[in-house]
């Protein structure tokens, strides 16, 4: 319960910690390239992903699985010893991980950080929910991010699954092609970081929705390795989309941002409500790859999205001051 409880409390901050940090880079520069700046920050989360699983990971995971006959076997002293011994190996990387991160947190509060301040003639600067929902790109920006987390987790949670169904493999290789797909996330953040300095955000988010949803389309109906090369492929893909949608979806609001910006780091929500239909709908067809129709239909979402923004060559975000 207590480690249950720690973890609720990490998640906690590292919600508060998107919702002030992600505006803060996209206002703190020229608008015109805000979308870029927070696709390159937002690169290192993916750095992040694939390091920690496969290095740090090695740190926490003994290897030793017991089979269902060893555990049998074993008295209730013994399992209870093996479990505790297990549940213990998380204690040295969390206390490093929790260190590092107390220490950033004391430079960032002793490092002066530019003051923003929005210059929006004619608001009254007071922020408030029902100002905010007036924004049309807000309303979608929240019902895109609600599917585009959906779409991630559904794609990432059954990766294993799908890779043991379709193509046949073990556990093990599919671990290890679970890695290439943190990888090919975290190559396709910067590639898009890149690809913005010459196609406006907009269009790309467009181009990539596009298409994940043919890849995601021949994942639900092929066979073999070709499963597992599509899934890379929609991770490589779909990596811009949580920043792009993000910048979209808060331009205009001036001192409404970081209500906007509260409101739609909320929509993560979909990473727990459409991964459970997913499983609904393998339960019920006995192929899981037909649940994948659940993240296809999330891609055409983010086209609809992208589409219905992609008239605006810029950013368009509120002017600031920076003191």
């Amino acid at each position: 319960m207590f480690f249950l409880g720690a973890l609720f409390i990490i998640a906690c901050g590292l919600t508060f910690l998107e919702t002030a940090a992600n505006p803060y880079v996209t206002i703190l520069g020229p608008p015109e390239t805000a979308t870029q700046r927070i696709n390159f920050s937002q690169s290192f989360n993916g750095l992040a992903a694939f390091i920690a699983p496969k290095y740090i990971g090695k740190m926490i995971l003994s290897g030793k699985e017991l089979t269902a006959a060893q555990q049998q076997a074993m008295s209730p002293e013994q399992l209870n010893t093996y479990l505790s011994n297990e549940a213990a190996s998380v204690k040295g990387p969390y206390l490093v991980l929790g260190i590092i991160i107390f220490i950033v947190a004391i430079i960032f509060f002793f490092t002066k950080l530019p003051d923003i301040k929005h210059e929006e003639e004619g608001e009254s600067g007071i922020a408030s929910f029902s100002g905010a929902f007036k924004s049309i790109k807000l309303r979608w920006g929240i019902l895109a991010q609600f599917f585009y987390v959906g779409a991630q987790v559904c794609v990432g949670s059954f990766f294993i699954k799908m890779s043991t169904h379709a193509a046949g493999l073990s556990e093990g290789t599919s671990t290890t092609y679970l890695g290439i797909f943190g990888l090919a996330f975290m190559l396709g953040r910067f590639f898009g970081v890149f690809l913005m300095r010459y196609i406006n955000p907009r269009k790309l988010l467009i181009i990539y929705a596009i298409i994940c949803s043919i890849l995601t389309a021949i994942a639900i109906f092929a066979s073999g390795m070709i499963v597992v090369y599509m899934l890379i492929g929609i991770a490589f893909f779909m990596s811009i989309m949580f920043p792009t949608i993000f910048s979209i979806g808060i331009e205009g609001l001036g001192h409404n941002t970081k209500i906007g910006s509260s409101l739609i780091v909320m929509a993560i929500v979909g990473g727990a409500a459409l991964p459970p239909i997913l499983g609904l709908i393998s339960d019920a067809t006995q192929n899981i790859q037909y649940g994948y129709l659940v993240p296809l239909i999330c891609f055409i979402v983010i086209l609809i999205f992208g589409i219905s923004n992609r008239n605006s060559e810029k950013n368009g975000l509120p002017k600031s001051s920076v003191n």
